[in-house]
């Protein structure tokens, strides 16, 4: 089964982004749309994320002649196809199995970067083989500094390139949405959840062939493999106490590009780039942590002018179109995440949804900088339309 064979359809029944919300919404439990979809409070940030970036307008220049436009980008040495990547997300697998291994294959055939995080439910040992080059692993960095050097070495020892560090999880956030929907890990088999998964036949029976999902990084490291112990490793060695001083020796420890991620004080970038990483990501968790954060593309244009010229800069949060993509690029981005709209992929569509969500944005962002005059990447950052 290629993705070929769909494409002229979903193109015309799929052309958005949001199509893809809709139909997966309908397709996988509550539970798992709840996770798919949710924020933490009120969930304005949401909003706010993608409001803000429609609010970014461009004025076009015309009659240029022919134009060809090259999508293609470098960051930290390597050459990319197109400048995005997908973002990390912990527990992808509770929207499709097997979810992280489908979306870095994915990556890896269209040859864009592929996140992997600390919290997914498969490890980088599984994961890494598909990722070829294109491997980008997410760290929540642990208390104790041994077992911090062995998630590093493990990440490493898979194949992956690049290192983010999150820095934007002091503590877990609320998440509301999810309480209510009965999301534990891994999911207790009540009622509730039954009945969730007898409803939504196609995911229940992929899940079933994986088995549920579940933290595989985390719980080979914790006393036991059962929920309590888990849960008692999570809250007690990921997050809390990370600090600069911490990262300054993680980014000697891994040896190769490091970013920080989550980053929204150009204060916060500065200190980044004092200290000789390679980039920050900026980013405030897709509205999931705090919903009282600004929205990333409101704070871009600072950051870039503070620190745009020391390190490159990643944007991520609240995109759903190539035109989002294009948004943020022409505000001073180097490069750009995409989590969520995936999750919408693999939820409408299964596994070949990654490629839909991938040719999508490839299509829009391609014909967006046809609509402006922008040829390519440069032109496009520098704003020389």
């Amino acid at each position: 089964m290629t993705y070929d064979r769909y494409r002229e359809k979903w193109m015309n029944q799929y052309p958005r982004i949001h199509d893809l919300e809709l139909m997966a919404e309908k397709r996988i439990p509550k539970v798992a749309s709840a996770y798919m979809q949710t924020g933490t409070s009120h969930e304005a940030l949401l909003k706010r994320n993608m409001n803000d970036l429609q609010d970014i307008h461009i004025t076009p220049r015309f009659a240029k002649g022919e134009l060809s436009v090259d999508l293609s980008t470098s960051l930290f040495g390597q050459k990319y196809s197109a400048p995005f990547g997908t973002a990390p997300i912990g527990l992808m697998g509770l929207i499709w199995p097997r979810a992280e291994m489908i979306v870095t294959e994915m990556a890896k055939s269209y040859n864009i970067p592929a996140g992997l995080s600390t919290v997914a439910t498969e490890t980088p040992e599984m994961v890494g083989p598909y990722a070829g080059d294109m491997g980008w692993f997410q760290l929540y960095t642990p208390r104790d500094p041994d077992l911090r050097r062995t998630f590093l070495k493990r990440a490493k020892d898979s194949g992956y390139k690049v290192l983010m560090i999150t820095v934007d999880i002091p503590l877990p956030s609320r998440r509301e949405r999810t309480k209510r929907a009965g999301l534990s890990i891994p999911l207790k088999m009540g009622p509730k959840i039954i009945w969730d998964g007898m409803t939504h036949p196609a995911w229940t029976a992929a899940t079933l062939r994986r088995g549920l999902p579940r933290l595989r990084m985390v719980e080979s490291h914790a006393e036991f493999r059962t929920m309590m112990s888990v849960g008692k490793f999570v809250q007690g060695q990921l997050g809390g106490n990370l600090s600069w001083d911490i990262c300054a020796e993680i980014k000697e420890e891994w040896g190769g590009p490091v970013l920080i991620k989550g980053i929204l004080d150009v204060r916060d970038a500065e200190k980044a780039a004092s200290l000789g990483m390679d980039g920050i990501v900026v980013s405030n968790h897709g509205g999931r942590q705090f919903d009282g954060a600004p929205s990333p593309i409101k704070v871009l244009p600072e950051i870039v002018a503070a620190v745009g010229d020391q390190m490159k800069i990643v944007f991520d949060s609240g995109i759903r179109s190539g035109l989002d993509i294009m948004r943020a690029l022409w505000l001073g981005a180097d490069f750009v995440l995409c989590g969520r709209a995936y999750l919408y992929g693999l939820g409408a569509l299964g596994k070949l949804g990654a490629y839909h969500v991938t040719e999508l944005l490839m299509l829009q962002l391609q014909n967006n900088m046809h609509q402006i005059g922008a040829s390519d990447l440069a032109q496009l950052k520098r704003q020389e339309i």
